[in-house]
């Protein structure tokens, strides 16, 4: 037996998983994980990709560089033009980052699912009444981004943003045996809410949130970085304008984004748990003529 299908036979094992990946000191760890990933020395990197490779798909064949200077710069790392096509129907929002497709469905009774059987308050993540309110009806989809995963997410359609709320918070993993464990799970995590205004008026949200080893949440328009020790302002006033596909910021770790429409948005055929979606392909269309994008 291979170190690697060791490996993965150990970490597929949920209850080793669990307690591998979260009952240890999230917080600690990640700030640590974040000076650690900072250090530049391209052996040091080098050294760290190999280890990265043994528990991961990790590809580096799309990358604009070859090498790196430190696991930052790797984690972070920005593709080869042409690499990510993004979908034209105007009709359509494209995926903001390469992801596995989680819980996806209905706003119902201002609820959301985290994972099969575990619903959540969507006030609990927005913390907006008036916003809660809107997406009434409305579909919402969960993008999960591996570690190995390209780690910047890009706009799903010409929109502007108008607002980001960053709330501090926890970092527990956020993969499936963690989500079908604890409760609330994204609730409890730093995250920053993103509101994007569509030409149509419609309203998009989005929101990244951050889990363990993710050092820092990066908006290309902020000229601040949200992470463990940003203290303020929490809400943030935004009047910048982005083109579908256009970068709008990374995580320097895997991690996940949650997507928010109004009705008259739905999922496009195929998408549903599981689903592996790179950035720009088609995730969610119009599909009522009295809602526009």
């Amino acid at each position: 037996m291979t170190a690697r299908s060791l490996i993965d036979r150990l970490v597929q094992q949920e209850d080793v998983n669990f307690l591998l990946t979260n009952r240890i000191p999230r917080r600690w760890l990640t700030l640590v994980m974040g000076r650690f990933s900072r250090i530049e020395s391209p052996w040091l990197c080098a050294l760290s990709v190999r280890l990265w490779r043994l528990f991961s798909d990790l590809d580096l064949s799309e990358a604009k560089l070859d090498r790196f200077t430190s696991l930052r710069a790797c984690f972070t790392r920005e593709l080869k033009e042409g690499a990510r096509p993004v979908d034209g129907d105007a009709a359509v929002l494209s995926s903001p980052c390469d992801a596995l497709v989680g819980a996806s469905g209905r706003v119902r009774d201002g609820m959301v699912l985290q994972a099969k059987g575990f619903p959540y308050p969507l006030m609990d993540l927005l913390g907006d009444s008036e916003l809660v309110h809107y997406y009434r009806g409305g579909q919402f989809v969960t993008l999960r981004l591996t570690s190995s995963m390209y780690h910047r997410f890009h706009a799903p359609a010409d929109c502007r943003v108008e607002q980001v709320n960053y709330i501090s918070g926890d970092t527990w993993n956020v993969n499936p045996i963690a989500l079908k464990r604890v409760q609330g799970l994204f609730c409890k995590n730093e995250r920053a809410i993103i509101r994007c205004r569509l030409p149509s008026g419609a309203l998009l949200t989005l929101v990244p949130v951050a889990a363990i080893l993710v050092a820092s949440i990066r908006l290309r328009f902020l000229d601040v970085q949200l992470h463990l020790k940003y203290r303020g302002p929490n809400v943030i006033p935004c009047d910048v304008s982005v083109r579908k596909g256009e970068e709008m910021g990374w995580f320097e770790h895997g991690s996940t984004i949650i997507v928010f429409v109004p009705k008259g948005v739905d999922l496009c055929e195929g998408i549903g748990d599981g689903h592996r979606i790179r950035m720009g392909e088609a995730l969610l269309r119009l599909c009522e003529d009295e809602v526009q994008l």
